[in-house]
């Protein structure tokens, strides 16, 4: 599984976000809170869905499943004008990422995490940077399905 690299610009998010660690992972709790919401969000730019997390600086140089990173429900947006006021606001900062396609069921996701993460880093010319990851879940996203398919982005810079 070979990444494609793309250079995004900088990009601002709508959405909820909550603490967590994959520990005690709230992801479903956070999806929850904001799915109500996203329907009233007009100025999205498409229809896709972003998990974002956003670790604190040195969570990957001694990975603890203890510890705690920021992670977002979110949608991309124009500007905050007319958002709902249940919603908060994430700039991220643009750069390189190395984006892989997860296919299957969300539930095996960790299978590509461990893929890039234990084998795709340690053999490729790049590290992990320190800014917001995400993936994206569009149109042949189907969190069960074995047919899904959800773009993972991570940040990169050359070793």
């Amino acid at each position: 599984m070979e990444p494609r690299l793309e250079a995004l610009p900088p990009q601002m998010f709508a959405g909820k976000h909550l603490s967590m660690s994959y520990a005690d992972n709230k992801t479903g709790e956070l999806w929850r809170s904001f799915m109500p919401i996203r329907k009233r969000v007009t100025n999205a730019i498409g229809s896709e869905l972003y998990s974002i997390e956003v670790y604190p600086a040195g969570f990957f140089t001694s990975f603890d499943a203890n510890a705690l990173y920021e992670k977002w429900a979110a949608v991309e947006v124009r500007d905050t004008a007319h958002l709902p006021c249940s919603l908060d606001i994430l700039n991220a900062p643009g750069g390189l990422y190395a984006v892989f396609v997860h296919y299957g069921p969300a539930a095996n996701g960790a299978e590509t995490y461990r893929y890039i993460f234990t084998e795709w880093f340690p053999a490729s010319n790049y590290e992990v940077d320190e800014r917001p990851h995400f993936a994206i879940m569009g149109e042949k996203y189907m969190p069960n399905s074995a047919d899904s398919e959800e773009e993972i982005w991570i940040p990169v810079r050359l070793k």
